[in-house]
């Protein structure tokens, strides 16, 4: 079982190492059909690990423990992390993976909410914080002190949806939730179409309690994890600067990083890019 440890005591080497085994698994899942939405996954493995091999309180035996935290992937499309993430973690054998987003698999490109250890169905996006709140306000109604952490992304900004939510949770002082916002700069076809900038200052304009930092550095999204267990009437967000592609230079300088496909023959070219880019981690 893991459970929310106390400040101070994060093991960041050991978390980028996480990092490094996320992005890993990631690459070879991708091989396995020869594309993937790579990028966004290996941008976010560095909030994955601190997530769930620091910050969130679960139980991969028993994936309904009532007092769980909860984390909910608005954009489905990111499931490669969350499937990297659960074979890392336990909650669903490590071989698995190499069914991604093969048919009948139940590691689909999208998430599916019958896939164990997966909170909603994600991927129509702009309805994730939406449910967010709504698991935030039951959890308040149980007197539960479990929180909910709601990933979405820049992109899903422009939905309207997301800004009703964002009104209500700042209404209903839902302190236990925590909007973990990927701001990555890309669309499906390219850079964003609208510009969402300043991200902070519009969370801000809702009522939320806003931190802005790195994603890809470890330090700063712990420091921010520790800083969101504050309950002081206010919903949090963070604001998470990462790079798709992180670790792969090739991936990082694509313009085409949303939906990465290669020839399969490539893909073993695209590991040791990674492979050599460990130095710093290993």
């Amino acid at each position: 079982m893991y459970s929310n440890n106390s400040p101070g005591d994060a093991d960041i080497e050991g978390l980028r190492r996480k990092a490094a085994r996320l992005r890993q698994l990631m690459l070879e899942m991708a091989r396995g059909q020869g594309q993937g939405y790579i990028g966004q996954g290996l941008g976010m493995a560095d909030v994955m690990a601190a997530l769930y091999f620091y910050e969130l309180r679960y139980d991969p035996e028993q994936l309904d423990w009532p007092d769980r935290d909860r984390f909910l992937l608005s954009t489905g499309h990111y499931s490669i992390a969350l499937w990297a993430t659960f074979a890392e973690a336990g909650i669903i054998p490590i071989e698995e993976l190499q069914t991604y987003g093969a048919d009948d698999s139940r590691l689909d490109m999208s998430t599916l909410d019958s896939t164990p250890g997966v909170e909603i169905t994600g991927g129509s996006l702009g309805h994730g914080l939406g449910q967010g709140v709504g698991h935030a306000l039951g959890l308040r109604l149980q007197d539960s002190t479990a929180r909910v952490f709601v990933e979405l992304s820049d992109g899903e900004m422009q939905e309207g949806s997301t800004w009703e939510a964002a009104m209500s949770a700042s209404h209903f002082g839902l302190d236990g939730l925590v909007a973990l916002i990927d701001c990555n700069g890309i669309q499906a076809d390219g850079p964003m179409v609208l510009d969402m900038e300043p991200v902070g200052a519009k969370w801000r304009a809702f009522g939320w309690d806003v931190t802005e930092i790195d994603g890809n550095e470890m330090v700063a999204v712990v420091a921010a994890l520790m800083l969101a267990r504050k309950r002081n009437g206010k919903p949090k967000a963070i604001v998470l600067r990462t790079r798709p592609g992180k670790g792969v230079p090739r991936i990082e300088n694509s313009e085409k990083s949303h939906f990465f496909r290669i020839d399969v023959s490539q893909w073993d070219s695209i590991i040791a890019e990674f492979e050599h880019s460990l130095g710093d981690v290993a």
